[in-house]
This record gives structure tokens, C-alpha cells and sequence, in this order.
């Protein structure tokens, strides 16, 4: 599902390198629930953020399913993006502007799926996420807890293969953490999509079938 080889990103500070991601490969196979830990600056995000295309490496190569997506010209990664890749970001990363509703449906806009479609995937996420009777309430009327559900249904909405979700209980307490986490699992357990998310946390690892550890911008576990 996704093969990442030999995967470098170097950034230059001033007359100085600095190594991001130092020769990272791995594998991921399709509906596994894998998680990137690592002290803060050893690369996580980074590597997400490549696997995702919100990047691009310095050197290496990323496949996902079998398509060499760095060789793939912006607007095509774009349209690769919209079918395979899902978006869970630790701030949530919604529109204030926007209701619940508004914002899940942001994803299919982009794809151009017809108004009576939209709406049917739209309110079937929310209902899945248990906000079917938030969806017309701004980001500012939902507690913390809901607005990550509303990203998470804004996320899967595409149906994307792979979800890639970016410490997604960051900015939750222990309670809506275990709420969004089982969310998560659920979704993997049942539609078998590949999860990869970073977590701090030992106990939001439990959750993974694997986790694998960088330091320095180099694989030193999993």
C-alpha cells in the first residue's frame, strides 16, 4: 500500500543542513493501523507530511498503491490526494466560518460530486461521528471533542484508502481522547483503511498494530 525508500529531506538553515529525514524507508500494508512516535523534532511530521503530499523529499521515492506519486505533476497529486488521502491535524484545522456540515462537505466540492450526493455523504459521516445533530452549529459552538470529530468526518468523507492523522488528541483531554481514538479503530476495524498517526502518548499507542519509532530523522524501531 505504501512504500517509502531511502527518503531524505534536508532544510537549509542559513550556511547549515539540517537532516529532517535521514534515509527513511518503510512499508506500510493496506488496513494496517500504524503509529510514528518520536521525541519532538526527530522527523514525524515531516515523514507524514511526505507520505501525505503536502511535501516533497529532498531525495527518495514514495508509492502508494504501486503509483510513484512524486513523479506525478501538482495538479495530478492534487486529484491523489482528493481519492486516497484522508486529514486529521491536531488543531482541527476547520473553517470558523463554515457549519459542521459545511465544512465535511469542503472535500467533495473540490472533486465536484453533484449537491444530492454531497449531501447524503455528508450527513452519513456526521451521523457515523455521532453529529448528525450538530451539523448546522458553527466550529465555535462544538467543544473540542466534536470539532476533531467533525475534522474526522471531513476527513473520511472522500472515502480516502488511507487516513493520516497528525496527533489528532492533542488538544483533548483523556476522556474525548479515547473517544476520537475508538472513532478511529472502529473505522480502521471495519472499512480496512490504512491509518498512520503520530502520537506522544503510550496509551494512544496501545491502539496501533505497530508503531514506528524516529529519532533524528532516522528509523529506530518498527
Amino acid at each position: 500500500m505504501i512504500r517509502v525508500s531511502d527518503v531524505y529531506k534536508i532544510y537549509q538553515m542559513g550556511e547549515v543542513p539540517v537532516h529532517a529525514l535521514n534515509g527513511v524507508s518503510l512499508e506500510i500494508e493496506k488496513g494496517e493501523f500504524v503509529g510514528i512516535a518520536g521525541a519532538s523534532g526527530s522527523g514525524k511530521s515531516t515523514l507524514l507530511h511526505m507520505i501525505g503530499l503536502l511535501d516533497t523529499p529532498t531525495s527518495g521515492s514514495i508509492e502508494i498503491s504501486g503509483t510513484d506519486v512524486l513523479k506525478l505533476p501538482d495538479y495530478e497529486k492534487t486529484l491523489f490526494r482528493l481519492e486516497w488521502l484522508g486529514f486529521v491535524f491536531q488543531d482541527y484545522a476547520l473553517s470558523s466560518e463554515l457549519t459542521a456540515y459545511e465544512n465535511v462537505i469542503l472535500p467533495l466540492m473540490a472533486r465536484g460530486v453533484s449537491d444530492s450526493e454531497m449531501e447524503e455523504r455528508a450527513l452519513h459521516m456526521l451521523d457515523q461521528v455521532g453529529l448528525m445533530d450538530r451539523a448546522l452549529h458553527l466550529p465555535k459552538e462544538l467543544s473540542g471533542g466534536e470539532q476533531q470529530r467533525v475534522a474526522i468526518a471531513r476527513g473520511l468523507v472522500n472515502e480516502p484508502a488511507i487516513l493520516l492523522a497528525d496527533e489528532p488528541c492533542g488538544n483533548l483531554d483523556t476522556k474525548n481522547s479515547t473517544i476520537i481514538l475508538d472513532l478511529i479503530a472502529e473505522i480502521n476495524r471495519e472499512s480496512r483503511q490504512t491509518v498512520l498517526m503520530i502520537s506522544h502518548e503510550d496509551e494512544h499507542q496501545q491502539y496501533c498494530e505497530r508503531v514506528i519509532t524516529l529519532s533524528d530523522g532516522k528509523i529506530m524501531e518498527g
